[in-house]
This record gives C-alpha cells, sequence and structure tokens, in this order.
C-alpha cells in the first residue's frame, strides 16, 4: 500500500510540474512532425520546444518523441491524447466563465464536409456576426473520412459529416437528409432518361467515391439490394470535384442533391429509383463538454440548416437521430 501511495504521489508531482508550454510544444510536433517546423508554428525557436518537450519527457519518465521521424512514441500518442483534452477544457473554461460576464465569446473549429459548406457556410458566418459578434470560427472543409480522426483528436471541436460515424468516442445528431442523383453529361445515353434504375447504372462506367467511404458504402448497399454491381470508371474521393467532373463531360456520377450545381450547363440531373437517401449531421466528441461558444455555433447550424433546406430541391429536415455506433 506504501509503494502505491508513493506512486501515486510522484505522479501528482509530476504534473504539477507540468508546464502548460510542454504540452504545447509536444502537440505542435505531433501535428508538424518536426521541432523546426512545430517552432515555426509557436512563433519560438526550435531550441525552445526541444527543451520543453525533453523536460516533459523527463517528468514522466518516457520518450515522448521518436526523433529521427519527429513522430510520437506509443507514449507520446496516450499524452498527445490527454494533452489536447486538457488544453482543450482550459479553453472552455475560459470561454464559459467570459460569457457568464459578457457576451458568448470564443474560437469554434468547425469541420463541414464540402457539398454542405458551399450553402451552408455563407449563411451561419453571417447569422454568427449578427448574434454573436465575439465568436471567431475557424472553418475546416474535408471529407467524413478526414474529419472524424480530427474530431477524435479534438483538432475540431464539432463536424458536419456524412452519417452514420460508427466510433463510440462520437455523439452524432442528424441535420437533413437529401437524395441521391445522377448527373449525366448530355452527350451519354442515361441523360435522356427521366429515371434510372441500378440497373441501368450497372450498364455503364460512372464515377464514384471509393470504396470504404460512407457515401460510397450506402451506394454499394443500395446496388446489392437491385442485385447488381456499379462499374467505376474512376474513384473520386470528393463529391465536389466528382460533380466537376461529371459536369464537364468525363462520366456520370452519382451525387448527393446538394452537390447540383444551381446554374445549368451541358448535363442532366436524373433521378434514381430506390435510392436510399443521404443523411448529414453533427458530430461532436463524446468525452468534451463543448464551450458555450461550440454550443451557440450548433444552435446557429441548426437554425441556418431549418431556413435553407426548404428551397434546395432534394433534400428534407431530418426526421431521425442517429446514435453513434449505429449502422
Amino acid at each position: 500500500m506504501t509503494h502505491r501511495s508513493n506512486s501515486f504521489n510522484g505522479y501528482v508531482t509530476s504534473f504539477i510540474a507540468m508546464d502548460l508550454r510542454q504540452l504545447h510544444a509536444l502537440l505542435a510536433v505531433a501535428e508538424h512532425q518536426s521541432f523546426s517546423a512545430a517552432a515555426r508554428a509557436l512563433h519560438t525557436v526550435q531550441s525552445n520546444v526541444s527543451t520543453h518537450v525533453a523536460h516533459l519527457e523527463n517528468e514522466l519518465g518516457s520518450v515522448l518523441i521518436e526523433r529521427s521521424r519527429g513522430q510520437l512514441t506509443p507514449e507520446g500518442e496516450i499524452v498527445a491524447a490527454r494533452a489536447r483534452r486538457i488544453l482543450g477544457e482550459l479553453r472552455s473554461i475560459e470561454d464559459d466563465l467570459v460569457s457568464l460576464r459578457e457576451d458568448v465569446s470564443g474560437h469554434v473549429r468547425l469541420g463541414v464536409i464540402g457539398t454542405t459548406a458551399v450553402w451552408l457556410v455563407p449563411a451561419l458566418l453571417d447569422a454568427l456576426a449578427r448574434d454573436y459578434p465575439r465568436v471567431e470560427i475557424t472553418i475546416v472543409e474535408a471529407t467524413t473520412t478526414s474529419l472524424v480522426p480530427q474530431l477524435l483528436s479534438e483538432r475540431i471541436d464539432v463536424a458536419i459529416a456524412n452519417l452514420p460515424v460508427s466510433d463510440p468516442d462520437i455523439d452524432c445528431r442528424t441535420l437533413f437528409e437529401e437524395d441521391r442523383v445522377l448527373i449525366a453529361p448530355d452527350d451519354h445515353p442515361l441523360a435522356t432518361r427521366d429515371r434510372v434504375s441500378w440497373r441501368d447504372l450497372s450498364q455503364h462506367e460512372i464515377l464514384l467515391p471509393p470504396v470504404g467511404t460512407g457515401f460510397r458504402d450506402e451506394i454499394d448497399a443500395d446496388a446489392r439490394r437491385a442485385r447488381v454491381s456499379l462499374n467505376a470508371k474512376a474513384e473520386v474521393d470528393g463529391l465536389r470535384l466528382m460533380t466537376s467532373l461529371a459536369t464537364r463531360g468525363f462520366a456520370p456520377a452519382i451525387v448527393p442533391a446538394s452537390a447540383v450545381p444551381v446554374s445549368s450547363g451541358p448535363w442532366c440531373r436524373v433521378s434514381i429509383d430506390a435510392s436510399s437517401r443521404r443523411i448529414v449531421g453533427l458530430a461532436l466528441p463524446r468525452r468534451v463538454t463543448p464551450s458555450a461558444s461550440t454550443r451557440v455555433v450548433v444552435d446557429e447550424i441548426v437554425t441556418v440548416i431549418t431556413a435553407e433546406t426548404p428551397a434546395i430541391t432534394g433534400i428534407s429536415a431530418a426526421t431521425t437521430t442517429i446514435s453513434p455506433g449505429e449502422e
């Protein structure tokens, strides 16, 4: 019992001795994978970063950075995950206390899939500037496959992503559902149709997202139900890029309704029979309590989507909620 008590006291002493600059230095090296790049990001000199990391390693009795590659060791991964949580909670404490005394303020990092960002972000920025001028926001546009690890590592505070997100450490809330449609170049045989079946699609090469992405998984599930297989002319990890290729005549593409351009061009929008709807929603890290500024951003997102979706063909307000891990 005495041994455990001494060990515990030792860990407490080491934690108290930690400097927040050490945690910032560790995370900067982890993100930029070099001490020199981390120093530039922190606006300091490399020797300071090296010293902070070395002191942290000495206090914890573990090597946290593999110097030859600038990457975290297994021990470093554990410390970095905790460090992100600690620094995030400290930012939230400050934001929440300021919000009690004054208007809500703080910095929120929002990740958004590209097809939603195009129509949501302009209205969201206007709403925040009007209602919460002291809230600063950083927008990160990326695919769901990229946003999820950023959310888990707390490099972003909240994400708007393709659901479901099957991770027990992420909470999800459905925002809206939208049709999947085909964009076909004018000179393609499918462009003459008002509607196509999955069997029709299986007889042509089309643009598809990569295997393993949520949007592709759902398309493949629809095709399996129709007992057909689809032929990919190319796999493109980016629905906006895939839409652009289709409208420029490269090949037909299955895309969400929100990706269809507003302006007309040498292409046609074709409905797909027996197609499941895409579900888009909010994703937040389960282990972190959202700050006041994050909560108001979430509220504004819901308000904007409620106002904007009726004007977009093929999109409707959510009727279900996706829970973490649900498929």
